[in-house]
């Protein structure tokens, strides 16, 4: 038996797991997200090292319990790029707004990169740990947006906990003209790759 944890409070990344028909239980560890001036010039490189760190917190916390069954570790970590530039998730509506008007009219790519962690632990001395980091890409383009529509669009309080201040699974749909590549890249999950990649996560 392989005992499953997805290492994200995200509710969307959540939803798409559940969706997919993958059991598991939820554990997160803090990690600062913090990117360096160097690091933030590759966001690919950079989403992968965060989905890391943030799998690699949750693993450290696995092995201090000496799980008794085979335990994968999932983390990912989305970035929203245009430009060479990274949106994190806005911290003040001005922030928002001023994200929504760069990506107006524009096509941004969205980055998550995913990391997964195996760990098997019997005696104290007889640890096992494997990983594999990728990453996937979709490329969104937003339709031409107002201040009006900016505006009305974040009164629907959605914009908060999403990098790039919107939510391509939510109201934020109605900004966007098209998508090329997978939705579940944009929304913070790409399961079908993850699937490919590891496809006992359903038995």
């Amino acid at each position: 038996m392989i005992d499953i944890i997805l290492a994200s409070a995200s509710p969307r990344r959540k939803q798409l797991l559940e969706d997919a028909g993958v059991q598991f239980k939820i554990l997160v560890a803090e990690v600062d997200e913090k990117l360096e001036p160097e690091e933030e010039a590759n966001p690919e490189e950079a989403a992968q090292m965060l989905a890391e760190k943030k799998a690699g917190a949750v693993v450290s916390q696995v092995l201090e319990q000496t799980p008794a069954n085979p335990t994968v570790i999932i983390a990912a970590d989305t970035m929203v790029v245009l430009d060479g530039e990274i949106f994190g998730k806005p911290r003040s509506v001005s922030e928002a707004k001023g994200m929504l008007r760069k990506l107006s009219g524009n096509t941004h790519q969205v980055i998550t990169a995913v990391s997964v962690w195996m760990v098997s632990a019997g005696e104290a001395q007889n640890v096992s740990v494997g990983r594999k980091t990728f990453a996937d890409s979709s490329f969104v383009t937003f339709k031409a947006l107002d201040d009006e529509t900016i505006t009305t669009y974040l009164r629907q309080g959605e914009s908060f906990d999403k990098a790039g201040a919107y939510a391509a699974q939510g109201e934020g749909a109605k900004l966007i003209e098209k998508i090329e590549g997978e939705i579940d890249t944009v929304i913070g999950l790409p399961v079908k790759k993850l699937l490919q990649e590891f496809p006992d996560l359903l038995s």
